[in-house]
């Protein structure tokens, strides 16, 4: 284990006001006191998507592109592979491996010595998924599926998978994929909305609304599970207790969800959730079984606050496919609603971070056109319930950790007595260059154990973005010390603080791809055959981590505007053809020749180079220069 730091306190904490109605801007931070040493437990990992203690004292781990479960010793930080798993396909930023869930009675006698993972798999014999319409993308046939393998006590491995249910959605967005074991003895799974809607699925309808008919549970086609929680006997079988929605009783326990990525139980059995929201209104939220949850029509509390439901699948003259997406201006011919248009009974957060007033700016010059890594949204990404005490961690009596991915910071929120409303200072600890995955408890509570992404992009704790990450593919060790002087934490950076009102500033949101256009000049040759056959290939395998506009993803660092001309001006058109061969980090080099020297001429021309005569290819020498 490597020690980093031996004073590692409360970088900056979020004042809250009230319980029935937690919602406030990111940039209202106080300075808590808690200290914490900080120390590396295990680097090196292929983006590690859950951690978990298990019975046996070892920290379960899966990583989603490595493709491994594994157990790591939380003490000398050795790593033992359970099992590689070979079908797993992970073309992009939100694929591959993702949840797993340990049966309470492994390594007991019971016989019961089984662990769940969930995953993401080519399915050939299902066919294409509906909404993809190229044969090449690698999402043509990609599928999630739910195994049980029967752990060996004696050599720590995993084998004799049973498929428990497959052929459910997956996407190149969105996927959500937290799996839990419940006091129940049922499997819950929490599957996104598959990001349709914006970006590069921005012509693709939302259906998170939508409930399974009786004819497509009777099918096994799950294309209605989008959007949804699920709940699932040990055997993948429908539990017969679960609701009836729409008059149909089928794997749904809740619905109306964009990214729920954390879930957790509380010792009474309360289920909490972590969610994505958009720009504003990541949700922390309660799961009631039949619960509707909002999402597409609501986001965050129904208060009509920053957010309208924009139907883009449904504009008309000019259709969609023609319209320009924007992030910050909904064009007249894409019908949308404010949040109280939705009447349908819905079940509203304990808690959102953050919800701001409407008209507030969400493009920050910071930020240098990566505009959302500084949206009032922080990716809450896991959430774990914690017990505190006198030995254990004081104060933190009944509280929910949430990690992020854009703040690399934990968010300690404290429940109230009952522990179904949150109240009080929701604190902010840990803050660093990271992308925070997972958490979890030592046994003796005094240790938060952090899982980090590999890749991607964060805010940058000296304000603006970067995606130099601290601690990439590691699993991090935050040890309680004791209590500390609240006045020895600096305050946060005032020219850090995310967004304004728009009143305030004066100034108006940007037109839509202002971020990724560039004025006309010189630069290295490439051909527009290179360019047209570049942008249909970055969209199949590219865009789901870097974005449609090549900027407005956290998966991957820009490919357009500001930062990306920091970084490659002055290099050469032949180094960036091989760097774009490194991609996708699951699969590097596992295109043709030609196809990525085209998806480097695409991006060249995003940034405002013109083509040539001249193909680009790996030997080309020319320099570099953008236009200014």
């Amino acid at each position: 284990m490597k020690l980093l730091s031996f004073s590692c306190a409360l970088m900056a904490c979020t004042a809250i006001a009230s319980s029935t109605s937690l919602a406030q801007s990111p940039d209202s931070y106080v300075t808590g006191s808690k200290q914490f040493t900080q120390s590396v437990l295990i680097e090196g990992l292929a983006n590690p998507w859950e951690i978990t203690l298990g019975p046996d004292g070892m920290i379960w781990t899966t990583e989603r592109t490595g493709k491994r479960i594994s157990r790591i010793d939380p003490a000398s930080g050795e790593q033992h592979i359970a099992v590689t798993i070979d079908e797993i396909s992970a073309p992009g930023g939100q694929d591959g491996l993702m949840g797993l869930a340990l049966h309470p009675e492994l390594g007991t006698g019971t016989g019961n010595d089984y662990v769940y993972a969930a995953y993401t798999y080519v399915d050939a014999d299902k066919g294409p998924d509906p909404q993809v319409e190229d044969p090449a993308s690698p999402y043509y046939e990609l599928y999630t599926k739910i195994v049980q393998f029967t752990y060996n006590e004696a050599d720590g491995t995993l084998s004799d998978p049973v498929d428990l249910i497959t052929g459910l959605p997956a996407s190149n967005d969105h996927n959500s994929g937290r799996l839990k074991f419940g006091p129940d003895s049922k499997l819950y799974y929490t599957l996104g909305d598959q990001g349709n809607n914006q970006g590069a699925n921005v012509c693709l309808a939302i259906e998170a609304q939508r409930l399974p008919t009786a004819e497509e549970v009777g099918n096994a086609d799950y294309v209605a599970y989008v959007g949804k929680s699920l709940r699932l006997n040990l055997d993948g079988s429908i539990p017969e207790d679960n609701p009836e929605l729409d008059g149909v009783q089928s794997h749904v326990f809740t619905y109306g969800h964009r990214n729920m990525q954390g879930i957790d139980f509380g010792p009474d059995g309360t289920l909490y959730a972590s969610e994505h929201g958009p720009k504003t209104d990541d949700e922390v939220n309660i799961l009631q079984s039949g619960g509707n949850y909002g999402w597409p029509n609501v986001a965050g509390f129904l208060d009509d606050k920053a957010y309208e439901h924009a139907n883009w699948e449904l504009a008309a003259n000019p259709p969609c496919e023609e319209t320009t997406f924007s992030e910050y201006e909904i064009p007249e011919n894409v019908p949308h609603e404010p949040e109280s248009a939705f009447t349908e009974d819905m079940v509203e957060p304990i808690a959102t971070m953050f919800t701001v007033d409407t008209g507030w700016n969400f493009v920050v010059p910071d930020c240098r056109g990566v505009d959302f890594i500084c949206w009032p949204t922080v990716g809450v990404t896991s959430i774990q319930y914690y017990e505190g005490g006198d030995d254990r961690i004081p104060g933190w009596d009944k509280v929910l950790l949430a990690p992020t991915l854009k703040r690399g910071s934990i968010y300690v929120l404290p429940l109230d007595e009952s522990g179904q409303a949150v109240e009080g200072t929701v604190e902010r600890y840990f803050q660093s260059n990271n992308r925070y995955r997972d958490v979890a408890v030592s046994a003796d509570g005094k240790s938060i154990y952090v899982a980090t992404d590999a890749t991607g992009l964060a805010e940058n704790v000296d304000g603006g973005t970067t995606s130099e990450l601290d601690n990439p593919g590691q699993i991090l060790v935050f040890t309680y010390e004791g209590e500390g002087d609240p006045d020895a934490v600096p305050p946060p950076n005032e020219q850090s603080l995310r967004g304004q009102n728009l009143a305030e500033s004066g100034d108006a949101a940007p037109a839509a791809g202002d971020a990724a256009t560039a004025a006309e000049g010189d630069g290295p040759s490439f051909t527009a055959e290179q360019v047209a056959s570049g942008k249909t290939a970055y969209n199949a395998n590219c865009s789901v981590c870097h974005g449609d506009t090549l900027t407005n993803n956290t998966y991957g660092p820009p490919l357009a505007g500001e930062f990306f001309h920091e970084n490659w001006a002055g290099q050469t058109a032949g180094d960036l053809v091989e760097k774009v061969h490194t991609m996708p980090p699951s699969a590097p080099d596992s295109l043709s020749e030609d196809v990525y020297a085209a998806m480097a001429a695409y991006i060249l021309s995003v940034n405002g180079l013109e083509p040539g005569d001249t193909p680009i290819s790996r030997e080309s020498t020319e320099t570099i220069s953008f236009p200014q």
